[in-house]
């Protein structure tokens, strides 16, 4: 079948190489796509909420399956603009509809849908800039640090953790007053912090049935030792060791299966994959967020590890036969570091010539693109994060040695990496 992939980073990069090996994959395309995924697709320079657009090649390339990278088209409605269209209505689409979709694009919608299905997860209140007055007497009221999280989407950047009452109003007034990250901080969520070690949980749906993927952890500040502000991830490890048995069966039992039940009680269909954020405290699993996507750069460490042919697992999940699927995983270390433009999270320089990419990657190593285009035949930098280098191993050791190897070989003006990542993790 033919395929298209909607998106233009690491993950959808990682979607590709993964999907390319298929034997149902026959011609695989891109929207928009970048340098790194037009060496295994058709990249088609259609944005990922021109929806007319979509609509266009679907049509022309007859395209089977879409698959949805990123989060913003799920919040747009592209689920309802398929299943309105009656050309488009019989393709296979990986990715929930509207309303699944504020799971992720609203804190408030998903923080009373867990209190709702009692899915554990830290005490919050919402408030807008009509109550900052009882926002700051909250802020008085609880311990510090004190998490504050803007309702809509930020880029992965909208949550910030305030180590004392004063910081916290400060950024609140920020937030809600002067839109620091405008309309996605009209309404902000004032959360108890939760002390413990974070990790994330993948998960595969049709709605009714479920698969549990290879979980990860991944490292958002851009300093080393988790300094610095937010960014969309500077890298990620796969497996993580707090996740062991008794702990995952905790997660499935208390959050996975609620949310899946939570969701058909709701009336809610679900096809697509559900991103868990998890903070283990004290040995037991607390839910941070909700993602309605894979995690960029998690699915570079994550899809590495599955041996399932991935088209074949998204067919039976638009089929709504996910039960009749098992994951197999590979007993095998992954590791990501991501390489960015020099200034990134805030501003960047796009446009300089990338050196060192291999022709052909070492073994147990990928090099998957992110910000990237081609430039008269040069490839070049075209966002923040621009490159994630994913190492494989029987070890997270050895799997980041391969990764930092290939890192110190590609190299643009003012690149930047953390040489830290795994190394809290590593036995």
């Amino acid at each position: 079948m033919n395929i298209l992939i909607i998106g233009s980073g690491g993950r959808e990069h990682t979607f590709a190489w993964k999907m390319k090996q298929s034997p149902l994959c026959d011609q695989l395309f891109m929207a928009p796509g970048n340098a790194g995924t037009s060496e295994l697709a058709t990249n088609l320079p259609v944005g990922v909420e021109d929806f007319e657009g979509i609509k266009k090649n679907v049509l022309e390339h007859n395209i089977k399956l879409v698959i949805v990278g990123p989060e913003a088209p799920l919040v747009a409605g592209i689920r309802e603009f398929f299943e309105n269209d009656p050309k488009l209505k019989d393709v296979y689409l990986i990715g929930p509809g509207k309303v699944g979709a504020q799971l992720e694009g609203s804190k408030d919608f998903s923080k009373a849908f867990m209190l709702r299905h009692q899915i554990p997860t830290a005490k919050a209140k919402t408030f807008t800039k009509d109550t900052l007055e009882q926002a700051s007497c909250y802020i008085d009221e609880i311990p510090s640090p004190i998490v504050l999280k803007a309702d809509g989407l930020a880029a992965g950047k909208g949550v910030l953790i305030c180590n004392d009452r004063g910081e916290a109003k400060n950024a609140l007034e920020e937030m809600l007053v002067h839109e620091k990250f405008g309309e996605a901080s009209q309404k902000v969520l004032i959360e108890e912090y939760l002390d413990g070690t974070e990790l994330s949980v993948f998960v595969l749906t049709d709605g009714k049935d479920y698969l549990i993927l290879p979980e990860a952890k991944d490292y958002k500040r851009i300093g080393e030792k988790d300094t610095g502000l937010n960014t969309g991830g500077m890298g990620a490890v796969s497996p993580v060791r707090i996740a062991d048995k008794d702990f995952m069966q905790m997660v499935e039992d208390r959050v996975v299966k609620r949310t899946i039940t939570g969701l058909q009680q709701d009336n809610v269909p679900f096809q697509g994959f559900l991103f868990i954020g998890l903070m283990k405290v004290k040995g037991e699993p607390y839910v941070i967020e909700y993602n309605v996507r894979m995690g960029d750069p998690e699915t570079q460490v994550v899809i590495p590890r599955i041996e399932n042919d991935l088209v074949d697992l998204f067919v039976a999940t638009a089929e709504g036969k996910l039960g009749e699927k098992s994951i197999k995983v590979l007993p095998r270390a992954a590791t990501t570091v991501v390489m960015v433009a020099g200034g990134y999270p805030e501003e960047y320089k796009k446009g300089d010539p990338i050196s060192g990419l291999p022709e052909t990657a070492p073994e147990d190593t990928l090099v998957f693109h992110a910000g990237t285009k081609e430039n008269n035949g040069q490839v070049v930098t075209n966002g923040g994060r621009v490159l994630a280098i994913t190492g494989l191993g029987d070890s997270l050791k050895e799997a980041l040695e391969r990764s930092y190897v290939q890192v110190e070989k590609i190299n643009w003006k003012d690149k930047y990496f953390r040489r830290d990542i795994g190394q809290d993790v590593i036995l």
